[in-house]
């Protein structure tokens, strides 16, 4: 594909304006009102017609395929910012107190709009559906979105995340585990309380917790096959008020971290083991109690195949790049991928010269140059899934 990706200087304009009026007015999960407003009034004003608003303050908007029989594909960009203190010094700098597009969502709703506008002006087989999906950074929306109806039927669904770990211009397009699951939990340890001067009138929950802290950190090193990576962090503690008390009760919560839906399961059922184990041992009572997350991103090996041709056919094969490492972060993008195959992909976004920057920081922010490749790249995974030679 040519240098310019496939977009006139008209489309560029419009395009980088989008992305700076979503970053100038983020809005977080569930209250993306304006953006879902504005955003629907530029699909319009490119002539993508067919518009509607689900999930609450989602849009999917219809792209025509050439086939009318041809397979329907999806793509997903992500609208919800972050309650954050924007620190980068940009000019459109957000003007929402607190809020803030830390993690790219205001870039990833632009190249959504830009796949359309690509995919409007040399269609796909099929028709393809944008997405515009909220509340993703609470791990609801998608779900949402699956629930209206909006996406049955689809044959494949395509999602990127701009990351600064990489150049602009590089593309991570793999087949397995992508991102994990994003699992949490709480542990009420109940015991019996006393006089910090006589222990021997309790049931001491404090103990109880400070050993159960240790005993779960043998969960991922002694249970878990090396191989797979896993997470179990205890990141809160709360236990008593006073010096010379013995609490009744200790409380433990923290979060629990995949890639396989089998590993998932054992870490959580390990946890759960222990945790009554330990209790047990300290005459205590455990009342334990998990709260399902996202699942973990595994990219089906025909999405993948079908995101790495893509990306060879807008920016050539040297663009492709491995991930590299383990991502315990979470996505509510594998919510599509649990219903139907599909590729969710890394897009570079570290300008020339400038440092790996951390996401959901003050001073994140992705190149811009990222919004066009992220955008002629979806738009040409919809249109290798759809190709009658993929089937």
């Amino acid at each position: 594909m040519s240098a310019d990706l496939g977009f006139t200087a008209g489309d560029r304009r419009l395009l980088t304006e989008l992305r700076r009026d979503l970053h100038r007015h983020p809005e977080l999960s569930w209250h993306e009102t304006r953006t879902q407003e504005r955003l629907e009034r530029v699909l319009h004003d490119t002539r993508v017609i067919d518009v509607r608003r689900v999930a609450r303050t989602g849009l999917v908007a219809r792209v025509r395929g050439r086939d009318p029989g041809a397979p329907v594909i999806a793509l997903r960009g992500d609208i919800d910012a972050l309650p954050i203190t924007e620190a980068t010094g940009l000019e459109f700098a957000s003007a929402n107190d607190g809020v803030m597009h830390a993690c790219g969502h205001d870039v990833h709703a632009a190249w959504a709009i830009g796949a359309a506008l690509l995919l409007a002006r040399s269609p796909a087989a099929g028709d393809v559906l944008v997405v515009l999906q909220p509340a993703e950074e609470v791990g609801e929306g998608a779900r949402e979105v699956l629930a209206s109806g909006a996406l049955d039927g689809v044959r494949a669904v395509f999602g990127a995340h701009v990351d600064r770990r990489f150049a602009v211009g590089e593309v991570v397009a793999q087949e397995g585990p992508l991102a994990a699951s994003t699992d949490t939990f709480s542990i009420v340890l109940r015991g019996e309380g006393a006089h910090g001067a006589r222990p021997q009138e309790a049931r001491d929950p404090v103990v109880g917790a400070a050993e159960l802290i240790l005993a779960l950190q043998t969960i991922v090193s002694r249970r878990l096959d090396p191989s797979l990576p896993g997470v179990v962090t205890v990141a809160a503690v709360h236990a008593g008020r006073a010096a010379n008390v013995i609490p009744e009760t200790a409380e433990l919560s923290g979060t629990i971290r995949a890639t396989t839906a089998a590993s998932r399961a054992l870490l959580i059922g390990e946890l759960e083991r222990i945790a009554h184990a330990v209790a047990g041992t300290h005459r205590l009572t455990a009342d334990v109690h998990i709260t399902e997350g996202t699942p973990p991103i595994v990219n089906s090996r025909e999405g993948a195949a079908w995101a790495a041709q893509a990306v060879r056919d807008v920016l050539g094969e040297r663009a492709l790049v491995p991930l590299g490492t383990t991502n315990m972060g979470g996505e509510d993008f594998a919510f599509y991928l649990e219903k139907m195959p599909g590729c969710f992909l890394r897009i570079g976004a570290r300008e020339p010269g400038g440092e790996p920057r951390a996401a959901h920081t003050p001073r994140f922010y992705p190149a811009e140059d990222a919004l066009f490749i992220g955008a002629a790249v979806l738009a040409q995974c919809a249109r290798a899934a759809a190709s009658p030679s993929s089937g």
